[in-house]
């Protein structure tokens, strides 16, 4: 029994952006290598013991205390990166990989050659939609391979981080897809290479924005409260691990004020009431179980507007290949 090969539109694809292929897989692997090694390195180069001394420098491992801290440091910037992945896959696939083709007429050549207009474009989707699925679960997975141990529990790292709750979730993979779609009506609509590219590119991070900014918008949040004191301000009666959204200090009328305006006394320069007396702290949070709902939720939302792009790339074509 033979292997299944590619064959027609899609093989042709795959030649065509060969070199581009081969470039994304070797720094694919130069990702897991690295974060690999680090992981290594972070057993093998264990943590100074004892305090750091101004005549005793704690930089131990290439500039940082330890190889831990230099592997939790490049997963912290490596989860930020993870949020350009989306407006690269959008702007390769508007450009270089639809545009371009557009621009030089080679697209005619393909609808003679007994591919119709409609099975051009659905192989170009489903070819590029693979291969960023592909990429964008390898990253997804060094990212837990080197942050497995931290995730959650360390500053940069926590689960609603930016970067980190992308990428520890489906809903980095439904930016990748949009993407696509994305990429491929504004390639097919604007027909230049590098106008498509920052046409995506703008669009695709606005999105990547926007979502972050109302994300925490789509489940309610859960309220915390308690009595305070002059030694005790701070919210502690809510899960460990919650992402906290507000949180201050009250009256006895439920009037909510930030901590440092009236507590333990109005403070000069802040414009808290004479008259005010707190009584209790409050605490606005999402619990760590909270997450999945904000993924699933998100995800919907994208995986809408891409079958929504999907089908507006389809009604283009069939009104310019009329």
């Amino acid at each position: 029994m033979s292997l299944p090969t590619l064959r027609g539109p899609r093989w042709v694809d795959i030649r065509l952006h060969r070199t581009t292929l081969w470039t994304s897989g070797a720094a694919l692997l130069a990702a897991l290598v690295y974060t690999g090694w680090l992981r290594w390195a972070a057993d093998a180069y264990p943590e100074p013991v004892g305090d750091c001394l101004a005549d005793k420098s704690c930089e131990t491992f290439l500039g940082f205390a330890s190889a831990r801290e230099l592997l939790y440091a490049s997963m912290e910037n490596g989860a930020l990166a993870l949020l350009l992945l989306p407006v690269l896959i959008g702007a390769f696939v508007a450009g270089p990989y639809i545009a371009r083709e557009m621009e030089s007429g080679v697209y005619a050549l393909s609808w003679t050659q007994s591919i119709s207009p409609a099975r051009w474009l659905a192989s170009r989707l489903t070819t590029a939609a693979a291969i960023a699925l592909g990429v964008t679960l390898v990253l997804m997975g060094v990212l837990r391979l080197g942050a497995s141990k931290a995730l959650g529990h360390r500053a940069n790292l926590h689960w609603a981080d930016r970067g980190v709750y992308e990428a520890t979730g489906p809903t980095l993979v439904a930016y990748s897809l949009f993407a696509v779609a994305l990429g491929t009506l504004i390639g097919f609509v604007v027909r230049r290479t590098l106008p498509a590219m920052a046409a995506t590119g703008l669009v695709t991070g606005l999105l990547l924005w926007g979502m972050g900014n109302v994300r925490w918008r789509l489940a309610p949040v859960r309220t915390a409260t308690g009595p305070v004191s002059a030694d005790h301000s701070f919210p502690d009666q809510y899960p460990a691990g919650s992402f906290s959204m507000d949180q201050g200090v009250t009256n006895a009328a439920g009037d909510r004020f930030y901590v440092g305006q009236c507590l333990p006394k109005p403070q000069p320069g802040f414009s808290c009431p004479d008259d005010t007396e707190v009584t209790g702290w409050y605490m606005q949070y999402h619990p760590r179980s909270h997450f999945w709902h904000t993924q699933l939720m998100e995800t919907g939302i994208l995986l809408a507007l891409t079958a929504a792009v999907v089908y507006a790339a389809f009604r283009v074509l069939r009104r310019r290949a009329a």
